[in-house]
């Protein structure tokens, strides 16, 4: 369609331009024909009038006419200017839509090759792991038939180890019966006399199992001292902030005892750790040599005794908030809950420290607790510790309700919501480290209840602590013989081996040396990167530093620029109208005239060639990017096969001169060998003419003194 409107408005050009030559030629025709006539006139003025008066019609009609065609000339021009400018329109349109569509384009094209070659690769990247896999389902089905075969035998063999372990069983009891006067495993009072053995499994899960009882300790160490510190901060800022006015006596002296809690809550840590120490391979943990458990025991008394000392303070502390004018129903509500939950906290520490201090006795007065109620001590204890989670459960709930309530008050300050939002905080903390050491000893309670019958072979209970300090000076004395047997074995390679892999090992790139030469260039270009790095580091800085000044420059000189001194008030530019203006300048590429009380400013922006010069720089420097990249491996890789054959180079360099030797020797041996050769066949000679010849011949004699002076004189070059 639109070749054909340009085809039409181009015909049209040529017939109104052909027209307009047509008219230029009549109108020339016309006026001559006019002045001819004006010019007869003159000269034949007395000519009749009806001459006259047919020119001065012919006149009229040619006037009229060229005014039509004049008209229709201007017509035609105005159209032809129109159609030209509406042409020019379409093409600059039509020209800027193709530079666009040739720009999506080009990126689609790029995209669309950047996704065919990671298709490809992927594809690549697939029949290789298709090819792995199948080569790996072979193995693994080799493996499996070789598996199958391996199982039939150890079913077979493990037959054949239940027939021979039952025979010997049986031929073990009779000569038991018939020759063992006195088993004294069988009676607990003979048993005690033995020593029992050392299990030294059950030593390392005891400690496995203490380490993680000290880090579950050490969080609900933290979780307290932040709960205390907190509630410290709270009692001081409300219901009265201790900033603005003086709290009352009750608060200060809860918030004096609030700020010892560190002396009572650390040294639980510092127990525990001490039990942790205590427990290690080379000693034998139970209850009754478990000493280090009375000092955590008594550091978890001292801190009950604590919250026995502050719990009646924090009582009256919520009770004096409940009387405050700001407090409200739902807020007393939660208080007394509160008020309830501090008086649970206080009974469950209670009854854990009670359960503690009777798990320490065995291992001070043995006698004060019966070994039958070890495993209900233990269970009690695990349900005290439910019982505290439990507990931080509601004292969690109860508190994020209460803090709730009091952030919506008009009083709130934000120094109260900091401090019930950190209460809070270490609330949960409390509860997550409660729970998680309920779980963990629950978890544990089977093998804590197992571990306590450690004891003699056959015996069903651990005697006294004097059979482990036996049970260990043993211990030690078998480790000690045990050493004394082993003998270290000498670390050597065979003369035979060692002679075979010399020459291989002399002309080896991995040799000792050149591993040695290319640890020390790799140190050297390490060094080298260092400093082109710290270098770069400091030019990078420098730079930034630059741009820094240039832009505060910049920013000066613009502001500069912009404020103009007004004759009376100067009035700053408002930031909205900033903002505007800059939204303008980025959406418009037109001149921006910015008029305000200040001055007026002109601004000209070409966004609409950023985005294409935006596209066209991401396209270079991906370009660039990529071609560093590339750049930069290929050296790596020249760089790596350069080491790889300067390598190989020293390697042949030392083979050749092995070889060099090796070559000398040869030849020295082949002279040795072509001169016992010489000598060899001389000595045959001469036996044969000796052989040959008569003693009285003198020709005989003469050639037989001269090849035996010619084999001494050979004998005497040589050496021999």
């Amino acid at each position: 369609m639109k070749d054909q409107s340009l085809r039409k408005l181009q015909q049209e050009m040529d017939s109104l331009t052909f027209r307009n030559q047509q008219l230029a030629k009549r109108v020339e025709l016309l006026q001559d024909e006019l002045a001819f006539s004006e010019a007869k006139g003159k000269k034949n003025k007395k000519s009749g009038d009806f001459s006259s008066q047919l020119s001065q019609e012919q006149k009229s009609v040619f006037d009229e006419d060229l005014q039509k065609k004049i008209e229709e000339n201007e017509r035609l021009h105005i159209q032809f200017f129109e159609a030209d400018e509406e042409h020019k329109r379409l093409e600059a349109e039509l020209k800027n839509r193709l530079e666009v569509l040739e720009t999506d384009a080009a990126q689609h094209q790029a995209v669309v090759d950047s996704l065919t070659r990671e298709y490809i690769d992927t594809i690549e990247k697939l029949q290789n792991d298709k090819t792995n896999l199948e080569v790996k389902s072979q193995t693994l089905e080799r493996e499996a038939k070789e598996c199958r075969f391996r199982a039939e035998e150890c079913q077979q063999q493990l037959k054949n180890l239940h027939a021979d372990l039952g025979r010997r069983l049986d031929d073990s009891l009779c000569i038991i019966n018939e020759k063992v006067p006195f088993n004294d495993t069988r009676s607990s009072q003979y048993n005690a006399l033995n020593v029992p053995l050392h299990n030294r499994r059950c030593q390392l899960k005891l400690r496995d199992i203490a380490g993680q009882a000290l880090a579950f300790v050490q969080d609900l160490v933290t979780a307290l001292l932040n709960f205390h510190t907190y509630m410290e901060q709270r009692v001081q800022i409300f219901p009265i902030d201790s900033a603005t006015d003086t709290i009352s006596p009750l608060n200060q002296k809860f918030s004096q005892y609030l700020h010892e809690n560190a002396s009572y809550v650390r040294p639980l840590e510092e127990g525990m750790l001490h039990l942790f120490e205590s427990i290690t391979e080379d000693t034998v943990t139970v209850l009754e040599t478990t000493v280090k458990l009375k000092v955590f025991s008594e550091h978890l008394t001292s801190y009950t005794c604590f919250l026995r000392k502050i719990l009646p303070y924090q009582l009256k502390s919520l009770e004096e908030e409940c009387e405050s004018s700001l407090c409200t129903a739902a807020l007393r509500a939660r208080n007394l809950e509160l008020h309830n939950d501090m008086k649970k906290i206080t009974a469950v520490f209670e009854k854990l420290h009670v359960y503690i201090s009777l798990i320490v006795l065995p291992s001070i007065k043995p006698e004060g607790l019966l070994r039958t109620n070890y495993s209900s001590v233990f269970t009690h204890i695990a349900a005290g510790l439910h019982g505290f989670h439990n507990v931080m459960k509601e004292i969690s709930k109860h508190y994020s309700q209460k803090a709730a309530i009091e952030h919506k008050l008009p009083t709130a300050t934000q120094k109260l919501i900091t401090t019930n939002d950190c209460i809070l905080s270490s609330v949960v903390a409390l509860t997550n480290g409660a729970g998680k050491i309920a779980s963990f000893f629950s978890n544990n309670l089977d093998h804590f209840t197992a571990s306590l019958s450690y004891g003699p072979k056959g015996g069903s209970e651990f005697i006294s602590p004097l059979s482990a300090e036996c049970m260990l000076q043993y211990k030690k004395k078998a480790v000690a013989y045990m050493k004394s047997l082993k003998k270290p074995c000498s670390d050597s390679v065979p003369y035979e081996e060692a002679l075979a892999n010399r020459r291989v090992l002399l002309s080896s790139t991995e040799s000792r040396e050149g591993l040695a030469q290319q640890v020390q260039q790799s140190l050297e270009k390490i060094a080298k990167l260092e400093q082109e790095k710290e270098h770069w580091m400091l030019e990078a800085q420098l730079a930034k530093i630059k741009l820094e000044k240039e832009n505060q420059k910049l920013k000066s000189s613009l502001s500069g620029q912009l404020i103009e001194p007004m004759p009376e008030n100067s009035v700053l530019l408002n930031a909205a109208e900033q903002e505007r203006d800059v939204s303008i300048k980025k959406t418009s590429g037109e001149p921006v005239k910015k008029m305000s009380l200040i001055g007026m400013l002109t601004m000209t922006t070409d966004n609409k060639e950023a985005p294409e010069a935006k596209s066209r720089e991401d396209l270079i420097k991906n370009h660039y990017m990529a071609r560093i990249v590339e750049l930069t491996s290929l050296l790596q890789l020249a760089d790596s096969k350069s080491v790889h054959f300067h390598a190989e180079c020293r390697a042949l360099a030392k083979r050749l001169s092995l070889a060099e030797k090796s070559k000398e020797s040869l030849v020295e041996e082949m002279k040795l060998a072509s001169q016992s050769v010489s000598r060899l066949q001389a000595s045959e000679m001469l036996a044969k003419q000796f052989d040959g010849h008569t003693p009285w011949d003198s020709c005989g004699w003469k050639n037989i003194k001269t090849q035996c002076t010619s084999h001494a004189k050979s004998e005497n070059c040589y050496g021999l």
